[in-house]
């Protein structure tokens, strides 16, 4: 289990920021503003005739940071399962 500690963090991030950054299914799903993901509320507020930069960028910003949070915590997996792929 110790080899596979960084191969499976991998597929965790992976999944998470898979999940994380799902956009259609939601879209086709969701019909509550309270439970959309980030990336439908961010093409909420874009439309043809005005897009709200402001909001835009502060949304972004404020989706984006879990992902990092999950990065830094797994970040020494992912050094440790890069560093080991190509000794044998």
């Amino acid at each position: 289990m110790p080899i596979c500690r960084p191969a499976l963090s991998t597929v965790a991030i992976l999944t998470f920021i898979t999940t994380w950054n799902s956009f259609l299914w939601p879209l086709l799903v969701l019909n509550q503003t309270r439970s959309q993901t980030i990336p439908v509320g961010l093409a909420s507020l874009v439309s043809n005739s005005n897009i709200q930069y402001a909001e835009v960028m502060a949304s972004s910003v404020l989706g984006f940071l879990p992902l990092i949070a999950v990065f830094l915590v797994f970040q020494r997996q992912i050094v440790q399962g890069v560093a080991t792929t190509g000794i044998k």
